[in-house]
This record gives structure tokens, C-alpha cells and sequence, in this order.
């Protein structure tokens, strides 16, 4: 296959975009939702205390979403063969920081999206408060 046979680049763009997805879901999961605590933590703890700085870095990789999506998305990438712009390894290394860098854009809009709802959550709560405490009778002092 030459370069000419690669699909065109609009194609390739949405290809992009869409397998980042599944991309950023995956490494958010596993390094900030609840379900993989136990197993996050028991790696931190690995990460802090292992002798050997590979074993360390290892250890380190699933509790961080960015280190955890160039794992995520090199897996994605064995398993559908996407490559942009060339064919052959140079199409695969840039599709490969590039499923990185766009599942990275989504996780940091989805942690955004999350604080401005706990923001909201908070808000509202004091909202609530203060108007239960001026609901409530005065006594007299």
C-alpha cells in the first residue's frame, strides 16, 4: 500500500476522534473512578516504596491518566491498526501521540465538567442552608 492508498484525511480525523474516546474512558477509569481504587492505591504505595526505579515508574503509570492513555492508546492501536498520514511505523507513532494528546484534551474537559458540577453541588447546598436558617423563628435573647 502506498501513501496514496491511505484513506483520506477526513477520514482519518474521524477515525481520531472517535477512537480517543474509548481511549480517555479507559484511562480515566482506571486511574481516578472508584472501582479500581484498592488496586490505584496498592500501586502508589508500590510506586513510593519499590527499590528500582523501573519497577517504580511501573507502578506510577496507573495512577497517572496521562502515562496510563500512551498505554491505552498503544493497545488501541495493536488492536485496529490505525495509523494517520503515512503507512508502516511513522503512521503508527503519529497516530499514536495524536489518540494521546485528543483523549487527553477529553479527559482534562471531562474533569473540568466534574468540578463545575461539584462547584454548582456546593453552591446549591449553601443556598439551601441559608434559607433553612432564615426560615427558622428568631428567639428572643
Amino acid at each position: 500500500m502506498t501513501e496514496n492508498d491511505l484513506m483520506p484525511l477526513s477520514q482519518q480525523f474521524a477515525y481520531l476522534v472517535i477512537l480517543a474516546l474509548p481511549i480517555a474512558c479507559v484511562s480515566w477509569t482506571v486511574t481516578h473512578e472508584e472501582v479500581f481504587r484498592e488496586p490505584r492505591e496498592w500501586c502508589k504505595g508500590q510506586s513510593e516504596r519499590c527499590r528500582s526505579l523501573p519497577s517504580r515508574k511501573f507502578f506510577y503509570l496507573f495512577t497517572c491518566e496521562y502515562c496510563f492513555s500512551h498505554y491505552t492508546a498503544a493497545f488501541f492501536l495493536l488492536i485496529t491498526g490505525f495509523h494517520m498520514l503515512y503507512e508502516g511505523w511513522r503512521g503508527y507513532l503519529i497516530a499514536w501521540f495524536a489518540l494521546v494528546w485528543v483523549a487527553n484534551i477529553y479527559m482534562s474537559f471531562f474533569n473540568r465538567l466534574r468540578l463545575d458540577i461539584k462547584h454548582e453541588n456546593v453552591a446549591i447546598a449553601v443556598d439551601q442552608n441559608k434559607v433553612a436558617d432564615d426560615a427558622q423563628p428568631k428567639q428572643a435573647s
